[in-house]
């Protein structure tokens, strides 16, 4: 039996721009978390609009689900009064919670906006049950523990304290305690922690030794570099249930600076993953009813990404099995098996999709198209490209929207991809 009361975790996922929002919202996350203008931990992302967050919380609330705002970075005095102008804003706005970080942005929300539901950021580093019960205390509906606990200290964290709980269940993680790092700041004037970093721990380095200076010494490394302070990536795609069994209120997908493919394809499969486990367990039945899917990892392995790992919830880090090649395990190069094409924007008649084209599509080519279940992917040879005055291409570029005939029905924001 699991641990805990069951309860069905709530799927959040990033939405970096409104297409992106809506491609979450369509491929089953229950949230969408988005970033305040400049005042996020991805200032570099597209800026959300005021217009664009009411667009995309009605859009959300239409379907039943919820849209968050995040203002976490660490704010320095010259940013106190931008924080409060934007929390003015927002808080005639129709969002759900904000996620924050800083005691002090904490403080500005409660005294601005004490109708606004605050979530506190896992770049707070919330590592124990009696921090959890201080932010419970100064009035956080939800804290969004940091990346380095166990699942047993999550579980016990879930089991003593009367507080709704979040964890990062996939995506890019930082070689820096919960994110909280100078070293983009120190190299490049970039601070990470006001949501501008470098990714400077991705660049390629040599070494150096003291007594001879002016001698580089190779470091292990493939084709895209080397990897000497670079994480891999978060996939817990394969620990379902004991996620579940640890209590976790909400589960989150990282990712508000990927692609519109990588939103898409990674919120389905653990959509499809959590209906999968409460059809087959929910609250009356044992863990071993249900039955983990090879397929979820398969798929996971299609969007781009560095080897998987499982963090550090399992008590130490550790790779994800069948993830990658063993030859890749030792390095923290990015895996990319699939392309990109496009986007189908609608269909205009029967078999015929408007797409919009992310990379080339060559008349002929062998694709496959993507929609929000499992069920709704095929293949098929692109038989038919045609420009908006119905003109027969033999290739579509980036930036272009053409028309594409199909061998099936299509969703809506399908994704078509092709194996490279």
């Amino acid at each position: 039996m699991m641990n805990l009361p069951y309860k069905k975790p709530e799927l959040v996922a990033p939405g970096g721009s409104l297409e992106k929002l809506k491609i979450a919202a369509v491929y089953g996350a229950d949230a969408v978390y988005i970033g305040m203008p400049g005042l996020n931990l991805r200032t570099r992302t597209k800026d959300f609009t005021e217009d664009d967050i009411v667009a995309g919380a009605e859009f959300l609330h239409e379907k039943g689900k919820k849209i968050y705002v995040a203002l976490n970075i660490f704010a320095r005095n010259a940013q106190l009064s931008d924080v409060q102008r934007e929390v003015k804003r927002v808080s005639s706005l129709p969002i759900d919670a904000v996620i924050v970080s800083d005691p002090g942005v904490f403080s500005i929300v409660c005294d601005l906006a004490p109708h606004i539901p605050v979530h506190i950021s896992t770049q707070a580093n919330t590592t124990n049950l009696l921090s959890v019960e201080f932010w419970r205390k100064q009035g956080a509906k939800r804290v969004i523990l940091a990346r380095e606990l166990s699942l047993g200290e999550i579980e016990e964290v879930n089991r003593e304290i009367g507080c709704a709980t979040e964890v990062f269940v996939h995506g890019a993680m930082c070689m820096s305690y919960s994110g909280r790092c100078l070293l983009s700041a120190h190299m490049t004037n970039r601070s990470a922690n006001l949501g501008d970093c470098a990714h400077s721990c991705r660049w390629k380095y040599s070494l150096k030794e003291e007594k001879r200076p002016d001698e580089q010494f190779p470091i292990v490394e493939d084709e895209n570099g080397t990897y000497i302070l670079s994480s891999k990536d978060l996939c817990m795609i394969r620990y379902v249930a004991e996620l579940i069994s640890s209590g976790v209120t909400a589960w989150k997908i990282e990712g508000r600076m990927k692609s519109q493919y990588y939103v898409a394809a990674v919120t389905r499969i653990y959509r499809e993953a959590i209906d999968a486990f409460d059809r087959e367990v929910g609250s009356c039945g044992t863990l071993s009813d249900f039955a983990y899917k090879n397929v979820w990892l398969e798929e996971l392995n299609k969007v781009s990404h560095r080897p998987y790992s499982t963090g550090f919830f399992l008590g130490k880090p550790e790779g994800v099995e069948d993830s990658v090649d063993d030859d890749d395990d030792e390095n923290c190069g990015y895996v990319r098996e699939y392309r990109y094409l496009g986007l189908v924007e609608k269909t205009i008649a029967d078999n015929i999709i408007k797409v919009v084209v992310k990379n080339k599509i060559r008349l002929g080519a062998d694709v496959e198209i993507m929609g929000p279940c499992l069920k709704d992917d095929f293949r098929q040879k692109v038989s038919g490209i045609f420009d908006i005055n119905d003109k027969l291409l033999d290739e579509a570029n980036p930036g272009q929207t053409v028309m594409l005939k199909t061998e099936r029905a299509v969703h809506d924001l399908s994704i078509i991809r092709e194996k490279k």
